[in-house]
């Protein structure tokens, strides 16, 4: 929790009527109040260093729903004692935009500023997003759009020039414990039982709307027990709760199984655990990454297709959101299972790595080194190197890339399926290549 005391801390805003949502109720009113986010409120931090100074700027709030995007917000508008006009992209358009401008200019004549708030600015499109540059470029309003999807694809680059992008996170489960208790005292409610709070914790996955809607509705249900456990919660939330906790062990075994089907080419498995994990809340994006990591360790140079496509999957959904995106991670799943598989890469690096540990810090050899100066030339710097493009087939056979005095390790073993049936064809005949320049020496 946030412990911030600044004095530009404006007087706090009345606060939310008695029958509003809890989590609007718990609102942050002031800076001091806020949950989370340090990397940008923390001292010394850009959005604190902003509320220090008076510069009060244009900027884009990125980050997953329920952060505190649109609090942030209004915080800054409240902190420059600025009027604040909030627009959602979703059901606005441009005479939302032209009202906003002349609610600008006319407290503009009063010498106050006006902070012009787009949720789900991504949702705009270009034309609408371009109404706001020259309001934004000539000062009569500082813009704030607010998005939970990557703004270099979905905010023109006009208006992204214009603002400073700062990412919001996740609450951590610290942040969610505390928010819960102060939940608890506002509510007066029974106390949570540990089991409970920690699975209360994984279903809200770093979004605090989510928690704060569903122990309100906990607390409703249980006022009267002494203690709300874990049934209670599992009969309040019914099909809404996670089959499995983000950072349990369920979390993990199910992506241990996608891991393993895929290494095991088997699709239509794969496809299952996939949809367990989409079903059960993991965010498509750690799907994505755990995709990309596959595609290197168990695909490998069996199909360098494979990471490519991978990566693809992961930038379309990056483009699309859910649920359109979710299909082309799948077409990366069932990719990855049916191609043929090698991990040689994977146990060449590590091996690698556990020679470099275990080595010493050997000196590269002089006809290896760069000499982009006379004195490292008189030095014999780079002498004697065979510039390889200009050997017979491009390969300089015989030349030694290693350490002087070095047995070479051989790290890299291609296995004999898919591509690297043809790399290790190769290898062999540079090595036949090398041991015939090595004889006639």
């Amino acid at each position: 929790m946030s412990t911030l005391d600044l004095p530009l801390d404006p007087p706090a805003p009345p606060a939310a009527p008695a029958d509003a949502p809890l989590a609007e109720r718990l609102r942050p009113r002031t800076l001091a109040e806020v949950i989370g986010q340090q990397h940008l409120l923390g001292p010394g931090k850009p959005l604190r260093v902003a509320f220090e100074t008076g510069r009060l700027h244009s900027m884009i709030l990125w980050g997953p729903p329920g952060v505190g995007k649109t609090t942030l917000a209004r915080l800054v508008a409240g902190a420059f004692d600025a009027q604040f006009i909030a627009i959602s992209a979703v059901l606005g358009g441009v005479k939302d935009i032209r009202e906003a401008v002349e609610r600008a200019q006319a407290v503009r004549a009063q010498g106050r500023r006006t902070v012009v708030f787009v949720d789900e600015v991504h949702r705009f499109n270009k034309s609408q997003q371009d109404a706001f540059l020259p309001h934004v470029e000539s000062g009569l309003f500082t813009f704030i759009g607010a998005t939970t999807e990557n703004p270099s694809f979905e905010v023109n680059s006009a208006l992204l020039s214009r603002a400073t992008v700062h990412v919001l996170k996740s609450l951590s489960d610290d942040d969610l414990r505390a928010l819960i208790e102060r939940a608890r005292a506002l509510l007066n409610a029974p106390p949570l039982a540990e089991a409970a709070t920690l699975r209360l914790i994984g279903y809200a996955d770093g979004d605090a709307r989510r928690l704060l809607n569903a122990y309100e509705n906990l607390v409703e249900m249980n006022e009267a027990a002494g203690e709300i456990d874990e049934a209670m919660l599992e009969k309040s939330l019914g099909e809404q709760l996670r089959r499995y906790d983000k950072g349990g062990e369920q979390f993990y075994d199910t992506i241990s199984a996608l891991h393993k089907a895929v290494r095991g080419s088997d699709p239509d498995a794969a496809l299952y655990w996939f949809v367990r994990m989409l079903d059960g809340g993991v965010d498509p994006r750690y799907a994505a990454r755990r995709i990309v990591r596959m595609a290197s360790e168990d695909v490998g140079l069996a199909d360098p297709r494979a990471l490519r496509l991978a990566l693809d999957a992961a930038e379309t959904y990056e483009r699309l959101g859910s649920p359109e995106g979710e299909l082309t991670l799948a077409q990366a799943v069932v990719y990855l299972a049916v191609a043929p598989k090698s991990n040689a890469v994977y146990r060449a690096y590590n091996a690698a790595r556990a020679f470099i540990a275990a080595d010493g810090t050997r000196p590269v050899p002089l006809h290896l080194r760069n000499a982009p100066t006379k004195l490292m030339k008189s030095l014999d710097y780079g002498r004697g190197y065979r510039y390889a493009h200009d050997e017979e087939g491009g390969f300089a056979a015989g030349e030694s890339y290693w350490p002087e005095g070095m047995t070479p390790p051989a790290f890299y073993q291609p296995v004999d399926r898919g591509l690297e049936i043809r790399i290790a064809e190769k290898l062999e005949e540079l090595r036949r290549l090398n041991d015939e320049a090595k004889n006639r020496r």
